[in-house]
């Protein structure tokens, strides 16, 4: 194998799975444990919870900011809320941007639900919806290479240049692909597939844009794929941002110096404190949901539970949204609104002609990180 170069197309980029050496060793195996159980436990939390919607719509608007956010696309947690009751057409351009990662986290979630495997046809399809583009792996024209931001006196000198050619490219995805899909041959544990393939995505780097974001949904959908999920309500984007300088130099040790271990066990510890981070955040809201509903069910008793669920869905609604089988006119919606108002559960805004309601202790808990 060639020296490895910067400034060259890594083409002789290793197939995985990497030796076993360099990825099962005492320290990954502790924080492989350590990861396994708190994810469990998420999971089990998760399970028990009555409306899943409550969390899942949530979460993964704030996967969908944070993920855009290490792109350098900032939205505030205000926009990034009333984003979910406005038409798509009234958003802001950095808010169109969270609103489509989210809509293919949902395409994703949605095909392996149906069909079980990674491949191409799945990534291209996330990667057009988040760039809003038709076209798919980068040309061999396209001269892609991974440069160091900032203005210092490395800013702009090339870090990476990721294979080249759509042939070379489609080869290695179908290698990373097989390594995901088949347990029986790769029979890794889950998480050390989910570190392994994200590395190995990133280095393939397929798109001429949009790569970090569809790599990320793809991590996402790996712990549905393998069961250790049922909803994808576990995000690394928060936990990448916090340790962004360690995220790009673990994952270029993996490029230069084939150095696994310092980057797997980043990634685990991801998986731990994210899933204890969004197991405190259930029981928080789910808290504060029982406090909310005793509240309503003492004080406007014909109000239903189904609607204090919905207002728990996302942190704005409206009149509009609540309308349901139990609730048929504008105007009974508008009534209970207002009931909410005056117990102090619900703020009441006008946004343009219309009156939209905040959660404002909803709004509080999520936008605690």
């Amino acid at each position: 194998m060639k020296p490895y170069d910067r400034n060259i197309p890594y083409n002789d980029l290793p197939e995985i799975p990497p030796p076993d050496e360099k990825v099962i060793t005492i320290e990954i195996l502790q924080a492989l444990n350590r990861a396994n159980k708190a994810l469990a436990e998420l999971k089990g939390l998760a399970r028990k919870l009555p409306n899943k919607a409550m969390l899942v719509n949530t979460i993964a608007l704030r996967e969908a900011k944070a993920s855009t956010a290490i792109e350098n696309i900032f939205t505030t947690d205000d926009e990034l809320y009333k984003s979910l009751i406005y038409a798509e057409t009234d958003l802001s351009l950095n808010a169109k941007e969270v609103f489509r990662y989210r809509q293919a986290l949902w395409t994703g979630f949605q095909k392996i639900k149906d069909f079980g495997e990674f491949n191409i046809d799945l990534i291209i399809e996330i990667y057009q919806q988040i760039k809003q583009v038709n076209d798919g792996i980068r040309p061999s024209q396209t001269e892609t290479v991974i440069k160091k931001g900032g203005s210092g006196l490395l800013g702009g000198s090339v870090i990476y240049t990721p294979p080249r050619g759509t042939a070379i490219i489609e080869q290695k995805l179908e290698n990373l692909f097989n390594y995901l899909n088949d347990d029986d041959t790769y029979s890794y544990d889950p998480l050390i597939k989910l570190a392994v393939s994200h590395y190995q995505f990133e280095a393939i780097h397929p798109f001429r844009d949009g790569n970090g974001r569809t790599g990320r949904i793809l991590s996402i959908l790996l712990l549905i794929q393998k069961n250790l999920l049922e909803m994808p309500i576990l995000y690394l984007s928060a936990f990448i941002i916090r340790e962004k300088d360690n995220y790009y130099e673990f994952l270029n040790k993996v490029t230069t110096q084939r150095n696994w271990k310092e980057w797997i066990i980043y990634i685990l510890r991801a998986v731990e404190e994210t899933s204890i981070f969004t197991t405190n955040k259930i029981e928080e809201i789910d808290r504060l949901f029982t406090n909310t509903w005793q509240l309503v069910n003492e004080k406007q008793p014909l109000i239903r539970k189904e609607l204090i669920e919905k207002i728990f869905e996302q942190p704005y609604t409206s009149p509009k949204k609540i309308i349901d089988s139990n609730i048929k006119s504008l105007n009974t919606a508008k009534k209970y609104l207002i009931q909410l108002q005056e117990l102090g559960i619900l703020v009441p805004e006008k946004v343009g002609k219309e009156i939209i309601y905040l959660n404002i202790d909803l709004y509080n808990l999520l936008s605690e990180t």
